[in-house]
């Protein structure tokens, strides 16, 4: 019985240490991005219509997409929004999705989800994407939008070219938010 005093001891002493320099190690990492934040409110009748990709972050359910990427938001009577995303393939033939998009939180929320699998499965939690407006001009012609996690990325225009002046400027505001702009792929403004 003393000697498994001094071995738990030396035991517990050992992980101290071991959780302390863990904990110094993970306090000089670099440090995260702070929590991502969407606009402070959108107006939903306004953002409707069709918006133009200019670039996004590369993700498999685009992967045959080659150009002339669109979706076109429309209001429904329920206060969902129907939404059409569309792209040009390799072949120029054309492929489109639909799906539903529900605000969460209040009328004014810039924060969605979205939906692209079928009707019947919308009960299933996951089939539901995080649709984040996080940057918007005031005149509702050049939009960011992402989730939570940063994983994906897409800057929407209400035209297929954008300013520069103006794209920059976004680009700007996204490397501030914690976005690596090297991953974006697309289309350079004007």
């Amino acid at each position: 019985m003393k000697l498994q005093l001094p071995v738990c001891g030396l035991i517990l002493a050992a992980s101290l240490s071991l959780a302390t320099a863990a904990a110094n190690a993970y306090d000089s990492a670099p440090s995260s991005p702070a929590a991502l934040a969407a606009i402070e409110s959108l107006d939903v009748p306004r953002y409707m219509g069709t918006w133009h990709e200019v670039a996004k972050y590369p993700n498999w359910f685009q992967r045959k997409c080659v150009g002339d990427t669109t979706a076109h938001y429309r209001l429904q009577d329920d206060g969902r929004v129907e939404v059409t995303n569309r792209c040009r393939t390799e072949d120029d033939s054309f492929i489109e999705v639909v799906g539903i998009a529900r605000q969460i939180g209040a009328e004014d929320s810039p924060i969605l989800k979205v939906r692209f699998a079928p009707a019947w499965l919308s009960f299933i939690p996951f089939v539901w994407g995080d649709y984040w407006v996080i940057d918007l001009n005031p005149d509702y012609q050049l939009a960011a939008v992402s989730e939570p996690s940063r994983k994906y990325l897409w800057i929407l225009s209400r035209t297929p070219q954008v300013e520069a002046t103006a794209y920059q400027a976004l680009l700007e505001r996204l490397a501030q938010m914690g976005f690596e702009l090297d991953k974006l792929e697309g289309a350079v403004a004007d």
